[in-house]
Protein backbone atom coordinates (compact mmCIF):
# COMPACT_ATOMS: atom_id res chain seq x y z
CA UNK A 1 0.00 0.00 0.00
CA UNK A 2 1.18 3.48 -0.87
CA UNK A 3 2.00 5.40 2.35
CA UNK A 4 0.71 8.68 0.86
CA UNK A 5 -2.73 7.31 -0.13
CA UNK A 6 -4.30 7.52 3.39
CA UNK A 7 -3.40 11.19 3.81
CA UNK A 8 -4.55 12.36 0.34
CA UNK A 9 -8.18 13.07 1.40
CA UNK A 10 -6.99 15.01 4.44
CA UNK A 11 -4.46 16.91 2.30
CA UNK A 12 -7.11 17.76 -0.29
CA UNK A 13 -9.42 19.05 2.45
CA UNK A 14 -6.63 21.14 3.98
CA UNK A 15 -5.78 22.68 0.60
CA UNK A 16 -9.45 23.46 -0.09
CA UNK A 17 -9.89 25.08 3.31
CA UNK A 18 -6.66 27.01 2.91
CA UNK A 19 -7.80 28.40 -0.42
CA UNK A 20 -11.19 29.33 0.97
CA UNK A 21 -9.75 30.95 4.10
CA UNK A 22 -7.09 32.76 2.12
CA UNK A 23 -9.55 34.22 -0.36
CA UNK A 24 -10.41 37.84 0.35
CA UNK A 25 -13.86 38.48 1.69
CA UNK A 26 -16.16 40.60 -0.48
CA UNK A 27 -15.69 43.55 1.89
CA UNK A 28 -11.90 43.31 1.62
CA UNK A 29 -11.96 42.69 -2.11
CA UNK A 30 -14.15 45.72 -2.79
CA UNK A 31 -16.73 43.53 -4.51
CA UNK A 32 -19.50 45.91 -3.48
CA UNK A 33 -17.80 49.07 -4.72
CA UNK A 34 -18.71 50.44 -8.12
CA UNK A 35 -16.54 52.76 -10.15
CA UNK A 36 -18.21 55.42 -12.26
CA UNK A 37 -16.61 57.58 -14.96
CA UNK A 38 -17.60 61.19 -15.53
CA UNK A 39 -16.50 62.73 -18.83
CA UNK A 40 -16.77 66.50 -19.14
CA UNK A 41 -17.25 67.40 -22.80
CA UNK A 42 -18.87 70.76 -21.95
CA UNK A 43 -17.27 74.19 -22.21
CA UNK A 44 -17.38 74.75 -18.42
CA UNK A 45 -15.37 73.18 -15.65
CA UNK A 46 -17.13 70.97 -13.12
CA UNK A 47 -16.39 72.46 -9.68
CA UNK A 48 -18.59 70.22 -7.51
CA UNK A 49 -20.15 66.78 -7.80
CA UNK A 50 -22.60 65.00 -5.51
CA UNK A 51 -24.57 61.74 -5.68
CA UNK A 52 -27.80 60.65 -4.04
CA UNK A 53 -30.20 57.72 -4.13
CA UNK A 54 -32.65 58.53 -6.90
CA UNK A 55 -35.53 60.78 -5.87
CA UNK A 56 -34.06 61.66 -2.47
CA UNK A 57 -32.39 64.86 -1.36
CA UNK A 58 -29.55 63.05 0.42
CA UNK A 59 -26.62 64.10 -1.74
CA UNK A 60 -23.11 63.06 -0.73
CA UNK A 61 -20.26 65.16 -2.07
CA UNK A 62 -17.69 63.45 -4.28
CA UNK A 63 -14.18 64.82 -3.83
CA UNK A 64 -12.86 66.22 -7.09
CA UNK A 65 -9.46 67.33 -5.83
CA UNK A 66 -9.44 70.02 -8.51
CA UNK A 67 -12.07 71.23 -10.99
CA UNK A 68 -12.73 68.87 -13.88
CA UNK A 69 -11.85 71.09 -16.83
CA UNK A 70 -14.19 71.38 -19.78
CA UNK A 71 -13.18 70.20 -23.22
CA UNK A 72 -12.86 66.45 -22.84
CA UNK A 73 -11.52 65.50 -19.44
CA UNK A 74 -12.61 62.65 -17.22
CA UNK A 75 -12.45 61.28 -13.72
CA UNK A 76 -13.44 58.06 -12.00
CA UNK A 77 -15.05 57.92 -8.58
CA UNK A 78 -16.39 55.24 -6.26
CA UNK A 79 -20.17 55.13 -5.96
CA UNK A 80 -21.24 54.98 -2.31
CA UNK A 81 -22.97 51.76 -1.23
CA UNK A 82 -26.68 51.58 -2.01
CA UNK A 83 -29.10 50.88 -4.79
CA UNK A 84 -28.60 51.11 -8.53
CA UNK A 85 -30.66 54.20 -9.36
CA UNK A 86 -28.89 57.43 -8.48
CA UNK A 87 -29.13 61.16 -9.09
CA UNK A 88 -26.01 63.17 -9.87
CA UNK A 89 -25.77 66.88 -9.06
CA UNK A 90 -23.13 68.63 -11.13
CA UNK A 91 -22.10 72.21 -10.40
CA UNK A 92 -20.26 74.07 -13.13
CA UNK A 93 -17.77 76.92 -12.85
CA UNK A 94 -20.25 79.32 -14.40
CA UNK A 95 -22.44 78.88 -11.31
CA UNK A 96 -25.20 76.73 -12.79
CA UNK A 97 -26.14 73.31 -11.45
CA UNK A 98 -27.67 70.38 -13.32
CA UNK A 99 -29.20 67.29 -11.80
CA UNK A 100 -29.09 64.09 -13.82
CA UNK A 101 -31.81 61.81 -12.47
CA UNK A 102 -32.34 58.06 -12.48
CA UNK A 103 -28.86 57.00 -13.58
CA UNK A 104 -28.51 53.24 -13.29
CA UNK A 105 -24.97 52.82 -11.93
CA UNK A 106 -25.34 49.03 -12.11
CA UNK A 107 -25.94 48.98 -15.87
CA UNK A 108 -23.77 51.88 -16.99
CA UNK A 109 -20.19 52.67 -16.12
CA UNK A 110 -20.22 56.38 -16.71
CA UNK A 111 -21.80 59.58 -17.90
CA UNK A 112 -20.65 61.99 -20.59
CA UNK A 113 -21.63 65.60 -19.99
CA UNK A 114 -22.36 67.39 -23.26
CA UNK A 115 -22.75 71.11 -24.01
CA UNK A 116 -26.27 72.50 -23.51
CA UNK A 117 -28.63 70.99 -26.04
CA UNK A 118 -26.33 67.99 -26.44
CA UNK A 119 -28.00 66.02 -23.66
CA UNK A 120 -26.24 63.34 -21.69
CA UNK A 121 -24.80 60.09 -22.85
CA UNK A 122 -24.65 57.10 -20.48
CA UNK A 123 -21.80 54.74 -21.20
Amino acid sequence: MNPIRPILPALALAVALGLQLGAPSPARAGANSRHFDLVNATFDSVVALAISPSGRDAFQDIALGQPLQGGLTSMTFDVPAGGCLRDLRVTFGGGHTRIFSHIDVCRSTGLRLMPRGGGLVPS
